[in-house]
């Protein structure tokens, strides 16, 4: 008789498990899901209930014989995927693959792979979750309807390799409204008046002006905080209050999932991806030793703030060891869970406390570590005392003027003393501004008075650790699928990660709005909650699943038909623009061609005028200055044409004028016009010049004509100028924060530098 089977999902796992318990059983890792709809059809029987229909993923076959051969002739199968909606639809179908006549199947949940954890969980096996499955499976046909009826649509009305998402989309959408919020901001002027002041003990000070005859004060120009100063700054300034008052600051709760990926973002900057793939590795187990695999986080896709008793008091044991009583709590502090937060799985913790940075820091890549100590810190942060923040703050009345200050310090630093967020880290330097002693009555003397020049700014653009704060607080998509949206946003070329702030692409907002004209339910922010709510109603059994496909797909259907024939074809008519054609006097369009977007005069075919364009910082069109293609000297082999001169997605490249009717194009790196530098190439015996180039991807270098059977290059831009120093024929132009322009000799023996004046 063959030993019981342990079916797992990530073969990481299994040193993990085994050894603790390899001797009783065997382990085998489906390796993800083994089983999903078809690549190449829709593969749901919309007609028939929505029948998905299930197929084995490419490549998966070897592991389902893999499994079959580790189950042998076992009558007990543990199916012990992650426990989450995406693991009970491996567990189902890792059932489907290993039933057996005689054969029972048990559903285990290793919220941490500890030895006690594992063999727990082992003896309190369940029955499979079917709500569970149901919700991951109507999830999964849902996004398959919207992926493969919205998709072709944009292969047929903008460009071929698009795709929309249930989520991203609306991700996208979020991304797109903020930077035409940004775009439309109009900045407004204010001024401050703020008073540097001294008492008769240090230290000096500042207050702001706030009121004025006891009333708010806005001052929204130059000539009033002149006036306003003119009439203070002979007054006295005597003190009207001052208040003191000490307050609790209690620690955040232990991580969950979207506040790991928002907190690793901001301290660590990590990726939302990156501290997800962190976080697996940790769980999974780690070798702290030859051998010796542990688990070291509790399951790191969780939305519940729970944790267990026995962790919380084994985090007081160690805080009393490590800080001394003062610090420790008298009972543990426990966190209350936003209403609808399944409860299935704990915060995200270490799985012992007792497991220090310092004690497994050698065993950690640089990664590992800080994720393991952002981790470990916040969890046992949370079973310390509160923090106590002395806080005074001071009134004084100028005449009919109110300036006020404040400052504060930390009396006791209680879970500050070992954690602090990226927002305590802020507020802690704003605390070390410290008031002097002062009593009603007294006058300050002023030292200065600062009138200062303002604007209001506009919003910010999204990071990914504020676009994840949005989507959790919006309800979009769910903790495991945050960092999945992030990565296919980008990838799909949609928006830009510039300066790690998200920016949509002119793709992202041509797609965007098109969808949300004809989308207007899929792109709404809180119809996708909705939908997200009642996929878990489907899990707690509230709701069947058939009637949460039937609500989305009828109003869906009709969206999709009407969209077919209505939505705006970008390869036909385009996005009309407020521009004029040169040449024509035809308005000219948004269009989309296989190199991106472009103006074109909406007379085509009569008027062929065609541009580039791009958006000013308040998003409207500017067409490229170079506006009508530029002939080139070539004349095309294939019809006889003139070849003019495009730009596509890796820079300039040569067409054929008789486009459509010939399509032939060369690369302008392949015989097409190079911009002549005047320089000699300085290869022995080489007769060429050095010449302006492209690289595939559109960057800028220089090498000679004679290429390929010269290959001199370089990517600094070269000067008509000789070296004093060693006499090379030329020299480069360079740039460096600290030495600003200059230029520096070709010779590497020589290097030498000639500083342009700034």
């Amino acid at each position: 008789m063959s030993k019981p089977l342990i079916v797992v999902e990530s073969p990481t796992k299994i040193r993990t498990i085994k050894k603790y318990i390899g001797k009783d059983y065997n382990v085998a890792a489906t390796v993800g899901h083994i089983m999903d709809l078809p690549k190449k059809e829709i593969g749901v029987d919309i007609d028939n209930k929505f029948e998905p229909k299930y197929t084995t993923i490419a490549g998966k076959a070897k592991v389902i014989k893999s499994l079959k051969q580790a189950a042998g002739n076992a009558t007990e199968i543990y199916l012990a995927p992650d426990p989450d909606r995406e693991g009970e639809a491996i567990a189902f179908h890792a059932a489907e693959v290993l039933k057996k006549k005689g054969r029972k199947f048990h559903r285990v949940l290793f919220h941490e792979l500890t030895k006690k954890a594992i063999i727990a969980a082992l003896a309190s096996n369940e029955e499979l979750n079917i709500n569970k499955y149901k919700a991951q499976q109507t999830r999964r046909i849902l996004d398959r309807i919207v992926g493969y009826m919205i998709s072709p649509l944009l292969w047929r009305k903008i460009k071929g390799g698009l795709s929309a998402g249930r989520v991203q989309s609306v991700a996208v959408r979020i991304i797109c409204e903020r930077e035409r919020a940004i775009q439309a901001f109009e900045p407004e002027e204010y001024w401050t008046i703020t008073a540097g002041l001294a008492s008769d003990l240090p230290p000096e000070f500042d207050a702001r002006l706030v009121k004025q005859d006891n009333k708010k004060l806005k001052i929204s120009d130059g000539k009033t905080s002149s006036a306003i100063v003119a009439e203070i700054k002979d007054e006295k300034f005597i003190v009207d209050a001052v208040k003191k008052k000490t307050t609790k600051r209690n620690p955040p709760p232990p991580f969950i999932t979207s506040k790991l990926q928002q907190e690793a973002i901001r301290k660590l900057r990590f990726s939302a991806k990156k501290t997800m793939t962190i976080a697996q590795q940790l769980y999974e187990g780690i070798e702290l030793g030859p051998g010796e695999p542990v688990g070291l986080i509790t399951y790191m896709r969780t939305d519940s703030t729970r944790i267990a008793q026995e962790s919380a008091e084994e985090a007081g044991h160690l805080i009393l060891e490590r800080f001394g009583n003062e610090y420790k709590l008298d009972k543990p502090r426990f966190f209350k869970n936003r209403k609808k937060v399944q409860d299935a799985h704990e915060a995200i913790r270490p799985a012992s406390v007792f497991n220090t940075p310092e004690e497994i820091e050698r065993f950690l890549d640089k990664d590992q570590l800080a994720l393991y100590r952002l981790i470990w810190q916040r969890f046992v942060a949370s079973q310390m005392q509160h923090a106590l923040i002395d806080q005074n703050s001071v009134s004084i009345k100028v005449g009919r003027y109110t300036f006020t200050a404040s400052g504060s310090s930390i009396k006791f630093p209680g879970f500050l003393a070992l954690y602090q967020t990226v927002d305590d880290e802020i507020a802690s330097k704003k605390e070390k501004k410290m008031l002097p002693e002062m009593t009603k009555g007294m006058i300050l003397d002023l030292k200065r008075l600062e009138p200062k020049q303002h604007f209001t700014l506009p919003p910010p653009r999204f990071s990914e650790a504020s676009l994840v704060k949005e989507l959790e607080e919006n309800g979009i998509g769910r903790p495991s699928t945050y960092a999945a949206i992030l990565s296919t946003i980008r990838g799909k070329e949609y928006v830009d990660l510039v300066k790690g702030y998200f920016r949509p692409s002119e793709l992202g907002f041509i797609v965007n709005d098109l969808l949300v004209q004809s989308f207007p339910n899929i792109m709404s922010v809180d119809f996708t909650a909705r939908l997200e709510n009642r996929l878990d109603s489907i899990e707690t059994d509230e709701m069947k699943a058939l009637k949460v496909l039937t609500l989305f797909y009828d109003p869906f259907k009709k969206d999709i038909n009407a969209a077919a024939e209505g939505m705006l074809s970008m390869r036909g008519v385009g996005i009309t623009t407020e521009h004029d054609c040169p040449e024509c006097g035809k308005k000219l369009h948004i269009k989309m061609g296989k190199n991106g977007h472009y103006l074109a005069c909406i007379g085509y075919p009569e008027c062929r005028y065609t541009t580039n364009y791009t958006r000013d910082e308040k998003g409207g069109i500017q067409p490229a200055e170079q506006i009508k293609y530029e002939v080139s000297d070539e004349v095309c082999k294939k019809c006889g044409k003139p070849m003019v001169i495009k730009n596509g997605k890796y820079g300039p490249f040569l067409a054929c004028s008789g486009y459509p009717d010939c399509k032939n194009t060369i690369s302008i790196n392949s015989g097409g016009p190079q911009q002549e530098t005047g320089i000699n190439c300085p290869q022995k015996d080489c007769q060429g010049t050095i010449v302006t180039k492209k690289t595939r991807r559109g960057k800028t270098f220089y090498g000679c004509n004679q290429y390929p059977d010269c290959k001199f290059a370089l990517w600094d831009k070269p000067a008509p100028q000789k070296c004093p120093e060693c006499g090379a024929e030329f020299m480069v132009e360079k740039s460096t924060k600290k030495e600003g322009n200059f230029l520096l000799c070709i010779n590497q023996e020589c290097r030498h530098k000639i500083i342009k004046e700034k």
